[in-house]
């Protein structure tokens, strides 16, 4: 079976299509603009068909020999002209699949409530009723807040709610809302492909939760271990207000904020479960609202950096931010990264890496490292006083100073996690390569901040990561090639101890 999907550069399509390969079946991408598909994993699985939904004979040609077509095309955040222009490609779109001989048309659309709908929710019910009257079979999917990194409706929940302890909020944070986790929105899409002719009608879907925006910050806040958040609603935000004031506390375009905030005055809950008829719940039940947060943060949490940060590869869970999702997808990750030539071969360089901490010191300003173990053993922390099991050798877990080594690749990488105090979590990542017969040493801070005071943590100590984290490579460089290191460079962080260990 062959499946067309539209939209395949937004946030739904980037993960549909990979289920659909995983599923075995064959994928087309509609696209305006190949060349950004060109950066997903799956592009050379794919076939590609450039096109436009309003263009009649291109979006006819795309629908050739399709089985079925999912439609995930909107228009949301291009000007005040959306909801001409999304009718419009919804009706070029449904001639051409009638006239292709598609068998089903999949659309996930919202839940629009019966009156006072927002614009882009009576836009959203438009596109149904366009595509619903075909004459091809039809599925709409309607949803309210999805749940997942890289979703707009929840990436502003998330900053919303990590850089805000204290809101005065419009009063549409107390509206109820019924939001799916993303893993299960694209269970609802994978399996509609198989749904019988005779499905020709609107799902409503929703997770078993139903809560105010209120609540789903506040949930956000306990399952991201922050601090309660205080909300205090109040009556003069205008919807248009409130999408300003949005683009201003987090990094959601305005523009795409705008139709949102003003969807969230409508309640949007499901009226029916009828898909369950056709599409069972999973055997454990559909996420609730606080596990498909949970998966949302899964990769932080379980500080799986590899995967997160340095790979290119399509994440494990569709609930994790892709490569290829919006800057602001994902939350705010800060990085300090340093590359330097080696003059010496990559076994000198790992050497240095691997002997890193302890009494080998930091290969930086010593007084720095000694200050921040100092306060961290004033706030409780572990401080310098572990040093490392071995002078010459690290495995994965072994403590060293104030980090513990989270993943080593002999030759490659080291990565370090802190286990000092800090609002947030962070790592130190040192690697070692060869490239063009040339030794290159790399090095990254990452943090993540935990709510307000982590943001202001890093931009206040971001004077001192560039001493600390900017003298590194070229200490390090040097230790490599066998020259002189400043002393101050090499001397201990810590005071020296016997070798005999109690």
């Amino acid at each position: 079976m062959r499946c067309l999907v539209t939209g395949a550069t937004g946030y739904i399509g980037s993960r549909l299509v990979p289920e659909l390969l995983e599923a075995d079946y064959a994928v087309r991408c509609m696209a305006r603009t190949p060349g950004r598909l060109r950066d997903h994993p799956w592009r050379n699985r794919v076939e590609i068909s450039e096109a436009d939904a309003t263009d009649p004979m291109r979006t006819e040609a795309a629908l050739e020999g399709v089985d079925v077509a999912y439609y995930l095309i909107h228009t949301m955040g291009s000007g005040r002209d959306f909801a001409a222009k999304d009718r419009a490609a919804a009706l070029t779109f449904a001639a051409a699949a009638r006239k292709a001989g598609v068998r089903r048309i999949v659309y996930l659309g919202g839940l629009v409530p019966g009156s006072d709908a927002s614009p882009h929710l009576r836009s959203r019910g438009e596109v149904a009723r366009i595509l619903l009257d075909s004459g091809v079979p039809t599925a709409v999917l309607r949803a309210a807040v999805v749940i997942g990194s890289g979703s707009a409706s929840f990436e502003m929940l998330r900053y919303l709610t990590e850089r805000l302890p204290v809101m005065t909020t419009p009063t549409w944070v107390r509206t109820r809302t019924q939001p799916i986790a993303i893993r299960d929105v694209l269970r609802y899409l994978l399996g509609s492909a198989e749904l019988p002719q005779e499905a020709h009608r609107e799902f409503d879907i929703g997770g078993p939760d139903i809560l105010t925006y209120a609540d789903m910050m506040r949930g956000y806040a306990a399952v991201a271990d922050l601090a309660r958040r205080w909300i205090i609603p109040v009556p003069v935000l205008t919807p248009r207000l409130s999408s300003y004031w949005v683009g201003l506390v987090t990094p959601v375009p305005a523009r795409v904020a705008r139709p949102l905030v003003e969807s969230l005055r409508n309640e949007t809950v499901c009226r029916e479960h009828d898909i369950a008829r056709y599409i069972p719940d999973p055997p454990g039940g559909l996420a609730g609202f606080e596990h498909a947060v949970d998966l949302a943060l899964r990769r932080i949490k379980d500080a799986d950096v590899a995967t997160r940060w340095t790979s290119a590869s399509t994440p494990g869970t569709p609930s994790d931010p892709l490569p290829t999702d919006p800057g602001w997808a994902g939350g705010v990750l800060y990085v300090d990264e340093r590359r330097r030539t080696v003059e010496a071969p990559p076994r000198e360089l790992w050497r240095v890496i691997e002997g890193i901490g302890g009494d080998n010191g930091w290969y930086s300003l010593p007084v720095a490292w000694r200050f921040r173990g100092f306060l961290d053993s004033l706030a409780g922390g572990v401080g310098l006083r572990r040093g490392r099991r071995d002078p010459r050798r690290l495995r994965v877990g072994d403590a060293l100073d104030f980090w513990r080594v989270e993943e080593i690749v002999p030759g490659r990488l080291l990565r370090l996690r802190a286990e000092m105090r800090l609002p947030g979590l962070a790592w130190l990542e040192l690697t070692c390569h060869e490239q063009n017969g040339t030794t290159v040493y790399g090095q990254r801070a990452i943090f993540h901040p935990r709510g307000l005071l982590g943001h202001l943590y890093w931009w206040a100590s971001t004077p001192i990561h560039g001493l600390i984290f900017g003298r590194m490579p070229g200490n390090i460089a040097k230790a490599a090639a066998g020259q002189a290191v400043v002393p101050l460079a090499l001397r201990m962080i810590r005071p020296k101890r016997s070798a005999t260990r109690s």
